[in-house]
């Protein structure tokens, strides 16, 4: 399997809203004006590894995953270049945007991320030297998109202006907001598609085995077809409610999906669209409650 939407960092300096997020020890941080439980409990020194994550992958059969970037963790473009550079067959990593320049030299990264919904302005053709950096530069864009359809026209417009650019959008199209159809009708276009990051999180007043998650996926299927689909975790700030593998297991266990959309969803999309190869076999370990 591949995790098309991870998180790492090794010290959190972000800011939300215009202030400032900060690990505070024990798993929790200061998110702005309270304290949030950003990791599990047992990650005590605020290090959100590549290390970590491995273990947890390695334990959960999941051979790849992506990792994307986020304004409250602060800007991690120096460690996932390590990450990649350590990790070159498991990991993709991106860039994050922050609405000053790019680094002059992107090379080692695999795409460039924008969190669009924390933009000061939400006109994403505003940024279009963004869109067309990746499309020269043959990167891939992750983006999330504010709640609803209110960039939708300026996304299509970027993807119809850079065509062949690949452009995946997170959260699931915040599939519990109203309008997300309008994101998840983006993925019509050649090169978008769609990644679960999220989904847990947003459907966790229901909690596992999230059975409206599994019905949002099918009516996303119904939308733009099974085969612009992607799973993704969220890892690591969904792993404070659940284990890393049932944020992919309660799709495995659904009845709702077919093993071929199922294998598409979880592993062939994303292997396809951010260029994996040579991933190893994930062998399952048996664990001591079995």
């Amino acid at each position: 399997m591949i995790d098309a939407h991870v998180h790492l960092w090794e010290k959190q300096h972000g800011r939300v809203n215009g202030l400032p997020v900060y690990d505070l020890g024990g798993g929790r941080s200061w998110f702005g004006t309270e304290v949030r439980q950003m990791l599990p409990p047992y990650m005590t020194d605020g290090v959100n590894s590549v290390q970590r994550l491995l273990a947890c992958m390695d334990f959960a059969q999941v051979a790849g995953a992506v990792v994307t970037q986020e304004t409250i963790d602060g800007s991690q473009n120096d460690y996932l270049l390590r990450v990649r550079r350590d990790f070159p067959v498991r990991f993709r990593v991106t860039a994050l945007y922050e609405e000053k320049p790019l680094p002059a030299d992107l090379k080692g990264f695999d795409g460039i991320k924008i969190c669009a919904g924390r933009l000061s302005d939400p006109d994403l053709t505003h940024i279009s030297h963004v869109f067309e950096r990746a499309w020269k530069e043959d990167l891939f864009i992750s983006i999330d998109l504010l709640e609803g359809d209110t960039q939708c026209a300026s996304l299509r417009e970027m993807a119809e202006t850079f065509p062949g650019l690949r452009i995946a959008i997170g959260h699931f199209g915040m599939v519990t907001a109203g309008n997300w159809r309008e994101q998840i009708a983006l993925a019509r276009l050649p090169g978008v598609f769609i990644e679960s990051g999220g989904i847990t999180w947003l459907f966790n007043s229901e909690f596992y085995p999230y059975p409206s998650a599994v019905r949002a996926i099918r009516e996303a299927r119904d939308i733009c077809g099974i085969h612009k689909l992607m799973w993704g975790s969220d890892y690591p700030r969904t792993m404070t409610a659940i284990t890393y593998r049932m944020s992919w297991d309660f799709v495995l266990r659904s009845p709702l999906l077919t093993g071929e959309e199922r294998t598409a969803f979880l592993h062939r999309n994303a292997e396809s669209f951010y260029r994996f190869h040579d991933l190893p076999d994930m062998p399952y370990v048996h664990h001591m409650a079995e």
